[in-house]
């Protein structure tokens, strides 16, 4: 595969209005070789990048087709996913799939607009997907009766499994199942592959999820012998010669009490026209060195992956908790990022420098809040002292800094993020929101500033780079955003195309000691695209911030890695040229494969703190709760309850009413005039909870 002679074929076909012949194609493309071009041309199509249509060749969207992915199958339709950002999904008949399946990417023809939205028709399968599904075993019929999956997601309708195909699966089990399609009764069945164990286990519930979403779970053997003998090596008095030594400044970490990846450490001083704040990374690409085995493993990991019961760590716990976890009196290898701010604490001055340090206290964020606040008892206090001061020190930057995020625009979107709590058998007894204090906002505010200053450093010189991306929100979900805020009372009118930072910051600042806080805060978050990696400095629209990237995080992040393996050519004095020579295609496949694997990690985190919730809801079945409305749908209410987990109310089976959405915030019962819109208080009790499919149901009192 030629790239140089891919895009050439591609360029050409930009410059066209419409399908041209596959002969003036060649002619145009500049492309000197016939079997080059024929070769090109063929993977190109395969690819669904271009379409052949007899002897006309053209780009897809100007042939009326469009490239998508299946995402959702229920019965007697599908939806697909377009690879175009600014489309929703597109309806598809199953008459029109041609034997497509979730997962897979198709080729769709024949896409018309309707007051529904969009819908189209499968021209044909461009790269089949897995095919294989995790769900639970069903049998409606008893015992004997025939045995259905329940997909866990993508799949909303029960998959009959084949004859033979169960294995010696029961009723409530978790599995995994291969599908297929049968051309002869147009029916998708299913064959159980594996069984994981009970349904009604969050823990199994776990394993099948990341199982269901691949994520890789066991080390290679070759990699884990590279990383033993990575972590084993010492360093050497040469390695030390040309590093900064920091050994002596007052440095320190503040973590989780659980964390054992300990990537960040910071110092911070007081001078006379500001301050000096120094970020201090784990130096990974000192020992995850490019073309290595620990690093082609986490380049196809991407991320760490954090679940209640464990964690899926990107690298080997030798290197992640080992030699590159910065633990207290212990000499490491870091990656610095030391900045000047003046008074304003505006960034005047900053260099990044390969550097060797101490870490002086291995901190905890319960314990640094204790000290901020005064409840620090004697022995707390003791243990801090040789970074007591600058405790302070660094709690009066952060403040400025934190104003200034304000006064920018950054959006301070609350989230509620699940602290669950497990007991020896795994099992969730107890689940409250995670709470955030000073020092969490402190680390907060010091990694954004040297993971920008990285940013700013690598444009300015013009090397390929990683960059963190979150571009501003669409016309169309704006004017979403909007209606729903006017319909909450609130002023709208700089809500539009265009908007700041500040108007939506504005926004949610008005809503917050409202009841609409959380909806507002919430479709705000919805309205953003989605953040992302790019090797192009498109700008950060959520911390308002012309130019970011991820630096702090090498341990559990890849781009991370990635680009402290740029930085670190760049500091060692590798010129420029060579350096865009080297990391050119490197920085664009990091970005693309660095994203997809956020999403992936992203949705089994969510996914299993459903099972979670769920199984610790069922040890409460009939229990009463006081709750919010947290949001409203045209078949009832979901409620949030004070900790933290969201259920929901089904309203239609309610006989004797007749309720009515509003298509906003209220759902209104027309018989008796009795209406729910967001942020009402509401009395439930909890009716059921579905381990197996993470779901939990509230009726009203």
């Amino acid at each position: 595969m030629n790239k140089e002679v891919n895009e050439m074929i591609l360029q050409a076909l930009r410059e066209q209005n419409g399908p041209i012949e596959r002969r003036d194609l060649l002619i145009f493309s500049g492309v000197l070789e016939i079997e080059e071009f024929n070769n090109a041309v063929s993977y190109l199509e395969k690819r669904g990048e271009i379409i052949l249509d007899r002897k006309k060749v053209g780009l897809p969207e100007n042939m009326g087709c469009l490239a998508a992915t299946i995402v959702r199958q229920a019965r007697g339709f599908s939806f697909a996913s377009p690879e175009r950002e600014d489309m929703e999904d597109i309806f598809i008949h199953e008459k029109h799939l041609r034997g497509a399946m979730p997962g897979d990417r198709v080729m769709l023809k024949k896409i018309t607009a309707g007051a529904k939205g969009f819908s189209g028709e499968v021209d044909k399968i461009l790269e089949k997907g897995t095919r294989v599904i995790t769900g639970t075993i069903e049998r409606p019929d008893g015992r004997a009766g025939k045995a259905y999956i329940m997909p866990d997601n993508m799949y909303s309708c029960h998959l009959r499994i084949v004859k033979g195909g169960e294995l010696k699966s029961k009723a409530g089990d978790k599995v995994k199942a291969a599908v297929f399609y049968d051309p002869k009764d147009k029916r998708v069945y299913a064959r159980i592959i594996k069984i994981y164990g009970r349904g009604d286990s969050a823990r199994v519930c776990a394993d099948a999820i990341i199982d269901g979403y691949g994520i890789p779970v066991k080390f290679p053997v070759p990699v884990k012998h590279e990383a033993a003998m990575k972590a084993a090596q010492p360093i050497t008095q040469e390695e030390l010669d040309k590093r900064l030594d920091l050994t002596e400044e007052a440095i320190f970490t503040i973590d989780g009490a659980d964390a054992k990846d300990l990537d960040d450490a910071i110092s911070v001083k007081k001078l006379e026209n500001g301050w000096e704040l120094g970020v201090h990374i784990a130096d990974v690409s000192h020992y995850v060195t490019k073309g290595s085995r620990l690093d082609e493993e986490a380049r196809l990991r991407g991320t760490s992956v954090y679940f209640a019961d464990r964690v899926i760590p990107m690298l080997p716990v030798e290197i992640s908790n080992g030699c590159c976890s910065l633990n207290a009196g212990t000499r490491k290898l870091t990656f610095s990022c030391i900045m000047k701010l003046n008074e304003k604490a505006e960034l005047v001055d900053y260099r990044f420098e390969k550097s060797v340090i101490v870490s002086k206290v291995r901190g905890v964020y319960s314990e640094v809040n204790a000290i901020l606040d005064g409840s620090a008892d004697k022995q707390l206090r003791e243990k801090y002292a040789p970074v007591y001061d600058s405790i302070f020190v660094a709690r009066e930057l952060a403040d400025i800094l934190k104003a200034k995020a304000r006064r920018r625009g950054e959006l301070g979107i609350e989230t509620t993020e699940l602290r669950f709590v497990l007991d020896e058998q795994g099992v969730c007894i107890g689940v409250s929101e995670r709470e955030r204090g000073e020092a969490e906002e402190l680390i907060e505010q010091f990694m954004i500033m040297a993971n920008g200053a990285a940013a700013v450093y690598a444009k300015s010189v013009g090397i390929p780079f990683v960059y963190r991306v979150h571009e501003a929100p669409d016309e169309q979900k704006l004017a979403a955003l909007s209606e729903l805020a006017a319909a909450c009372g609130f002023q709208t009118r700089r809500i539009k195309e265009g908007v700041r930072q500040t108007d939506l910051s504005a926004l949610i600042e008005k809503a917050k000691d409202t009841k609409y806080a959380a909806l507002i805060s919430t479709q705000v978050l919805r309205t953003m695209a989605k953040a992302r990696y790019d090797p192009r400095p498109l700008g950060h629209f959520g911390l308002s911030l012309e130019d970011y990237c991820h630096f702090t995080s090498p341990i559990r992040r890849y781009p991370d890695t990635s680009i402290h393996r740029i930085l670190g050519d760049l500091v060692s004095g590798v010129p420029i040229e060579k350096i865009k020579t080297r990391y050119e295609e490197f920085a664009a496949e990091s970005a693309k494969l660095s994203s997809d694997y956020e999403i992936r990690a992203v949705r089994a985190e969510r996914d299993t703190e459903k099972c979670y919730a769920a199984e610790y809801m069922r040890a409460h079945l009939g229990e009463i709760y006081q709750g919010v409305v947290s949001g409203v749908t045209n078949k009832g209410i979901f409620v949030m309850i004070p900790n933290g987990i969201e259920g929901f109310v089904d309203l239609l089976s309610v006989e004797g009413t007749d309720y009515i959405f509003d298509g906003k915030t209220t759902i209104t019962d027309s018989r008796s005039g009795s209406s729910y819109c967001i942020g009402d208080e509401v009395t439930i009790e909890v009716s059921a909870a579905n381990v197996a499919l993470g779901t939990v149901d509230f009726i009203l009192k």
